[in-house]
């Protein structure tokens, strides 16, 4: 049809190659050069800024995960005597540093023996678990709910733990120390327990005895980790509300330790 009409004199032909128009493609390569120019260093600006503080508040407050699952056999035995026993613990408190970047860095647990560690602490609490339910079946009380309300309880005591430890640096104007740290201290707690439950088992005499040592081996062992560790950029409190914290933090763990004990069923 178009080319009959092309044909005629006096009717145009449709072009088939419009002239480009140069205001539109100048407004768009400064459009598209604005965008990738302006606006895309903004807002990698922007997102990497907000990459490098979220970045350094992870680091701060709950630092590496794969750090505290540096151990090895030698660091297991090591720190279950430490935690047992904390009276034969001859050596310091003080955790070891070393330069990485540029800055001091707390060398991982395979390396010393005053390193916070998560693998002692999950492992005790899962043996935990497996100790109660094998008391509760010896006392025909075993139940798959007795079971997971002892596991939930259990969860909750560790949580509360954590929570005593971090309101105590709060209290104490020292509210930095990483999360994570504050887990594995907290979550130590389930190894003498598991003393006492398979004491309880073997003798139940035995029972008090064990949860009275393990009791008072855990209070005396968070006080000097957190009177050596934690505590050591504290100097704005008074020595007497320092004491009493960490003698408040020592009692505590006999309740606990009695609850824990405790077969819920």
């Amino acid at each position: 049809m178009y080319d009959s009409l092309g044909t005629q004199s006096g009717v145009p032909r449709p072009s088939l190659n419009p002239q480009p128009n140069p205001f539109g493609n100048a407004f768009y390569g400064a459009g598209s050069g604005l965008i990738r120019g302006g606006l895309g260093a903004y807002g990698e600006k922007i997102l990497g800024s907000s990459s490098e503080y979220v970045q350094s508040n992870i680091s701060r407050y709950f630092s590496d995960p794969q750090y505290y699952f540096q151990v090895n056999d030698q660091y297991v035995r090591n720190k279950l005597k430490v935690v047992l026993f904390p009276f034969l613990h001859r050596g310091h408190w003080t955790r070891i540093t070393e330069p990485v970047g540029g800055r001091l860095s707390y060398k991982p647990p395979i390396y010393d023996i005053n390193a916070p560690d998560l693998y002692i602490p999950l492992m005790a609490f899962g043996t935990y678990v497996v100790l109660s339910g094998f008391l509760m079946g010896l006392l025909g009380r075993f139940s798959p709910e007795a079971l997971s309300l002892q596991f939930t309880w259990g969860l909750g005591c560790w949580f509360g733990q954590v929570l005593v430890l971090k309101l105590m640096l709060y209290t104490l104007g020292s509210g930095e120390a990483p999360l994570l740290d504050m887990v594995a201290y907290g979550g130590y707690a389930f190894t003498g327990v598991c003393v006492n439950i398979l004491g309880r088992i073997i003798w139940s005499f035995s029972y008090y005895f064990l949860m009275t040592w393990t009791a008072l081996s855990m209070g005396v062992f968070l006080v000097k980790t957190m009177k050596r560790v934690l505590f050591a950029e504290v100097r704005s409190h008074a020595s007497s509300m320092h004491n009493y914290c960490l003698l408040l933090l020592a009692l505590a763990q006999i309740p606990l330790f009695i609850f824990l004990g405790w077969i819920k069923a």
